[in-house]
């Protein structure tokens, strides 16, 4: 958007040179949202000093938070006042007057592709919200991963394990890392499944398949968990013994 109407026409004629759709110029802020909200532009160039009430900065602010699309100011203002009331519509530009050509491509591409890997990210993060928030169960659970959020159905976890300031938790055929501990680990699995064996184990009932005396050996993984005598009475309560 443009206060001065040559070099609006100059800067459309440069747009449509480097290949760009040019979807309105408008000379006023109140304009400027209209045309925008009505267009749903891919990204906004927008002069800080417009005709009418509204100022750019202020037009900005107003298409931000309705369309959450890219906004790359064209200014001859550089001044920190200027620059500092700029920032709080976050920017994905600031081009100072007069500039070249390629000074407009490099920055609308730019803004094009932080813009393009922003929404991925958000539609990623609210996908992996989603799942924790609408199907987290007592029959589920969500660990981090290779910066991902997956879901293992507790019923597949053969124990826990505290190392230090990290827990494991180990499957018939994966085993993840968490930066947890022990006391907050147990909090998330149901006691009616999960019991404490040792300081350093939480073994899922129905996987035991054989106890001596020091130690649990579970089914498929013939995995030995150490029994240490001061959850051995809650253990043996615990099981289905006779």
């Amino acid at each position: 958007m443009e206060d001065e109407s040559i070099v609006a026409k100059d800067i459309h004629q440069s747009l449509k040179k480097l290949g760009y759709e040019v979807l309105g110029v408008c000379s006023t802020g109140e304009d400027a949202i209209i045309k925008a909200e009505q267009t749903n532009p891919s990204l906004v160039l927008m002069d800080i000093m417009l005709k009418g009430d509204m100022n750019g900065i202020e037009a900005a602010d107003v298409i931000r938070q309705k369309l959450r699309i890219p906004i790359i100011f064209l200014t001859a203002y550089a001044d920190s006042s200027t620059l500092s009331k700029a920032k709080i519509t976050e920017p994905y530009g600031y081009i100072i007057k007069p500039f070249k050509e390629i000074d407009l491509q490099t920055n609308i591409e730019i803004a094009l592709y932080k813009h393009e890997k922003a929404v991925e990210a958000k539609k990623e993060r609210d996908f992996l919200y989603s799942l924790v928030e609408g199907k987290s169960t007592k029959d589920t659970i969500f660990v981090k991963s290779n910066l991902k959020l997956v879901k293992i159905n507790t019923k597949e976890i053969y124990y826990i394990e505290a190392l230090k300031d990290y827990v494991t938790i180990t499957t018939k055929t994966n085993r993840y890392v968490i930066h947890s501990t022990m006391k907050d680990i147990e909090k998330k699995f149901s006691p009616t499944e999960f019991v404490r064996a040792h300081r350093s184990f939480i073994i899922r009932i129905d996987k035991i398949s054989a106890i001596d005396h020091h130690f649990i050996i579970l089914e498929d993984l013939q995995k030995q968990i150490p029994v240490s005598a001061s959850y051995r009475d809650e253990l043996e309560r615990r099981l289905n013994m006779i």
